[in-house]
C-alpha cells in the first residue's frame, strides 16, 4: 500500500517527474483494481472502472517519461483517483 500511495504522489506531483518507475505504475493500476493487458509491440491497455488508457511501455529504460506520466495521471483524474 506505501508503494502504490508513493507512486500516486509521484505522478501527481509538479513538474511532471521522469523517474517513476513502470513496475510501479503497474502494481498501483493492479492496486486500484485495474487490468494490465499487454497488447503487440511494447502496447499495454491499462483498464480500471470502466476507462482504458493504451501507453507505450518503456524500453530499455524502466522509467516512464513525462508525456506517459501525464497521460497517466489524466486517466486516473477521469476515474476519480488522486492522492
Amino acid at each position: 500500500m506505501k508503494r502504490q500511495r508513493r507512486t500516486l504522489e509521484q505522478l501527481f506531483e509538479k513538474p511532471t517527474r521522469s523517474d517513476i518507475k513502470w513496475d510501479d505504475v503497474v502494481s498501483l493500476i493492479e492496486h486500484l483494481g485495474g487490468t494490465v493487458k499487454q497488447g503487440s509491440g511494447s502496447r499495454v491497455r491499462f483498464i480500471l472502472k470502466g476507462e482504458s488508457l493504451v501507453v507505450h511501455a518503456p524500453h530499455p529504460q524502466k522509467e516512464i517519461n513525462q508525456p506517459t506520466v501525464r497521460d497517466i495521471k489524466r486517466f486516473l483524474s477521469r476515474v476519480g483517483e488522486k492522492p
